[in-house]
């Protein structure tokens, strides 16, 4: 497998694909949806351009597939962008034309259950970008969050390094899409405290894999991941989802990437800053805090077995909390334990 490459980016007054290849949610909350689509005009100069699965709960896996495939192949359309995840993704990428997409690459931009996605066009050669979506980060209630905002529109746009830095504020308690009225209000905010490192004081400068934990565990499972070899000296990136895996679940998709000599791969490990409330778990911030502090632990346990010297940051805003930072899949990332900085090449 060769290392992957950059497809060209899209300009203001572009036509830009908005899919689902995971969950049909814009059929559910499409007040959500417009908002998000509006300010994918409005604030970034982008045409969106939906397909027929866009707005459909439960569509075929083929069909979606086919829409995906669709957005790749036209000429008109220069970046495919995903409404939201879900969980069955891992059922779409099967059916998507392989030689289409190496022939027409484009930059996707997904998260969460899009890892699927991702890992498949990483695979294929092709960085794509983990973060981003319409529904969640571009139809966010309220304002728009500056800092997520500034990473898409360099990731969107750009091609240079970006620097990314520590939140100054951030959350976990979106406000619930069921009621249209929440758009208004401000999601809840929690003073920033720093990344967490640990781990030897050196640089390491290396192509990202990784994405939504439980799907990296998928993925193992059905043998969809590049080998040890392919992955040797990358920095691996990863996050869990909001279905807020237990501390001890972590902790075994760890072991078992290591079971599988994955760990040794990655010489820098980069982790998201774990999402710790949802509707049916509404955790208190001290219960939010003691949620981080168990993952992070749990991941030190597993890496003290398979890979002690790595290089570890903790808490970067990548994933499943506000704001999103976007970090190319596939492409460039410095991990600077030395001065204590991760900049990313978009």
């Amino acid at each position: 497998m060769t290392q992957p490459s950059y497809p060209a980016k899209p300009k203001p007054g572009d036509r830009v694909a908005v899919v689902s290849p995971s969950a049909g949610l814009p059929a559910l909350f499409p007040h959500v949806h417009e908002l998000g689509l509006r300010r994918l005009r409005e604030e970034f100069g982008l045409e969106p351009v939906e397909y027929p699965t866009t707005r459909v709960m439960g569509a075929d896996p083929r069909d979606r597939a086919r829409d995906l495939t669709a957005a790749f192949a036209d000429p008109s359309i220069t970046a495919v962008l995903a409404t939201v995840g879900g969980d069955d993704l891992i059922t779409v990428t099967p059916h998507l034309d392989d030689a289409v997409l190496r022939a027409n690459p484009k930059p996707y931009y997904g998260y969460s259950d899009n890892t699927n996605i991702l890992n498949h066009l990483y695979r294929l050669g092709m960085v794509a970008y983990h973060g981003g979506s319409v529904l969640v980060h571009l139809g966010r209630s309220g304002k728009p969050n500056p800092v997520t905002f500034d990473s898409l529109r360099a990731a969107l746009f750009s091609s240079g390094w970006y620097e990314l830095a520590p939140a100054t504020e951030w959350g976990d308690e979106p406000r619930d899409w069921r009621d249209p009225a929440t758009l208004a209000d401000e999601p809840v905010m929690f003073p920033g405290e720093g990344w967490r490192w640990q781990g030897p004081d050196r640089v390491v400068q290396g192509r990202t894999w990784g994405g939504c934990l439980e799907i990296l565990h998928w993925l193992m499972a059905t043998d969809r991941v590049p080998s040890t070899a392919e992955l040797a000296g990358s920095v691996l990136v990863v996050e869990t989802s909001n279905e807020l895996p237990a501390a001890q679940e972590v902790f075994r998709i760890v072991r078992n990437m290591g079971e599988r000599g994955l760990l040794s791969a990655f010489p820098a490990i980069v982790v998201g800053r774990p999402k710790a409330w949802d509707f049916d778990q509404p955790h208190t911030l001290d219960e939010r805090r003691a949620w981080g502090e168990a993952q992070r632990a749990a991941i030190t346990e597993a890496l003290a077995t398979y890979h002690p010297d790595a290089v570890v940051v903790f808490d970067v805003d990548l994933g499943h909390t506000d704001p999103q930072l976007i970090i190319p899949y596939g492409g460039e990332i410095r991990v600077d334990a030395v001065e204590r900085r991760i900049s990313v090449r978009y």
